[in-house]
């Protein structure tokens, strides 16, 4: 058996969440990253008994297109999943099911699912620090019960989750992050974007037709160069500040 650990995880915020999860499965696993645009997707090809832990962010209720079209790409062989929803402690709405949906449908197996917060990467106040202690102990717990399922092959199903089809509407965020007059040119921010809204040979510039808002930029920058309207980030913090008012907890779906 062997493990992956399959993420979508601009900021870092999916990462963690996932990480604490796949180090309770195994030792060792590998790490296949959405985000980065030079991999060939369609080139991975996966066996039954492997386990693929699959974590993307859930970006207005629903997954990010990109990340979709990428799992989307691979060949499951009816490998068994782990699909895990990371959301800033408003609510995840149809992502869970989006995601259990494109696992599937790309031959994926899912046995299991997770729902976990992290520190909104936007508005970073809300969930701020998350996943924090009380987090780990949590996804700890959801990981050791996953890995005696996987052993005793009682996931053998895959588990009802959440969520409501037709999927919600999303036609992303208004907010995209724009640059400073300190920018050096030094093209980090472009090879790192994952869609590739930052041209090479501008990187000062942003296409906002691409760009998903996904504040990767923002947090490469080693000159703390780029960053998104101050105004729109206080309207939308307005906004959200009654619904991620109250500590939301993660949640195990395991038949």
């Amino acid at each position: 058996m062997k493990v992956y650990e399959i993420i979508f995880s601009p900021v870092g915020g999916t990462k963690k969440a996932a990480d604490i999860v796949t180090e309770r499965l195994g030792p060792d696993s590998t790490l296949i990253d959405l985000t980065n645009r030079s991999l060939d997707f369609t080139s991975f090809s996966f066996e039954e008994e492997d386990v693929c832990v699959a974590a993307v962010p859930s970006y207005g209720g629903r997954i990010p297109q990109i990340a979709g079209e990428r799992l989307g790409q691979m060949k499951g062989n009816q490998a068994r999943a782990i699909p895990i929803t990371v959301y800033g402690n408003r609510a995840y709405d149809d992502t869970m099911l989006e995601l259990n949906d494109v696992l599937s449908e790309a031959g994926f197996r899912p046995v299991a699912a997770i729902a976990a917060v992290a520190e909104h990467s936007i508005m970073r106040q809300f969930a701020a620090g998350r996943p924090d202690a009380e987090d780990r102990r949590e996804l700890e717990g959801f990981g050791d019960r996953i890995r005696r399922g996987l052993w005793d092959g009682s996931l053998a199903e895959v588990p009802a989750v959440p969520g409501n089809s037709p999927y919600r509407t999303f036609d992303g965020v208004p907010m995209k992050p724009r640059s400073g007059k300190s920018c050096t040119k030094c093209g980090i921010c472009a090879e790192k974007c994952p869609v590739g809204a930052i041209p090479t040979d501008l990187p000062m510039s942003t296409d906002h037709d691409r760009c998903i808002t996904c504040m990767r930029c923002i947090a490469v920058c080693p000159q703390k160069n780029r960053s998104v309207s101050k105004l729109l980030v206080a309207a939308g913090a307005q906004k959200l500040k009654k619904a991620c008012k109250n500590r939301k907890k993660n949640e195990l779906f395991i038949n």
